[in-house]
């Protein structure tokens, strides 16, 4: 969402007009007054500061958009204040394409939602400033350590928030831990899920076939030997 200028109600023009044409706008209305805030209250912050998963979405200056998953120990997300929080990127997959549509887009949209204890959400949607390691340590010392030995992270994305609301438990299934060992900062192949999906065998079977082909196109023309009847 985005705040509107109509009447100064939160949210965007384009949800304000699917919900008159819908006739939920008193709905939505309500929704707004007693459930969205502009900052983060403390029972928010403490609900925030015990989660071990994060959902994010981005989009480019062109609106082309990314989800994609945060995970650490409990606090991995740093609650600054009641309008900051930051949370650390570290290399990964050396992708960065939640931070490369950061640099031409800011805002950013946070799902964080708890399966284990509450099942219930929380939505934190703001404008998000990508931050050096050390920089941001020297304003806020109270950052969490690496959880990994000898393992920084690479920069912090650093939210303003700018709406904060619940998403309900309704449909969220209660999970429990069953005790694996989550490898954090692990560069294993195998122990992040290497293939799983099958991208890079499909990738070298195209490959495979496309030098087949290409090998076949290069063979000379076979000649039919006269009175034999054999190639």
């Amino acid at each position: 969402m985005t705040q509107s200028d109509q009447h100064h109600r939160p949210g965007s023009e384009g949800e304000h007009y699917v919900q008159e044409v819908l006739g939920t706008t008193e709905r939505a209305d309500r929704f707004y007054r007693d459930q969205m805030l502009d900052h983060l209250n403390p029972t928010m912050k403490e609900f925030i500061a015990r989660q071990e998963m994060l959902f994010i979405a981005t989009a480019d200056a062109g609106g082309e958009c990314d989800s994609s998953f945060r995970a650490g120990p409990p606090g991995f997300v740093h609650v600054v204040d009641d309008r900051t929080l930051a949370y650390p990127e570290y290399r990964g997959n050396g992708v960065f394409a939640s931070a490369g549509n950061i640099v031409q887009n800011p805002h950013i949209g946070l799902m964080f939602l708890d399966f284990q204890r509450d099942r219930i959400g929380l939505h934190v949607n703001g404008r998000v400033k990508l931050t050096e390691d050390e920089r941001l340590r020297a304003h806020v010392p109270d950052l969490p350590l690496p959880q990994v030995p000898g393992q920084r992270a690479l920069m912090w994305m650093v939210v303003q928030v700018e709406e904060a609301y619940i998403h309900c438990r309704k449909h969220i299934p209660h999970l429990r831990k069953v005790g694996a060992d989550e490898s954090w900062g692990t560069d294993d192949t195998v122990r992040k899920g290497g293939d799983y999906f099958g991208a890079k065998q499909e990738r070298e079977a195209r490959e495979h076939e496309a030098r087949e082909r290409a090998a076949q196109g290069h063979r000379s023309p076979t000649r039919t030997t006269a009175g034999t009847g054999r190639r």
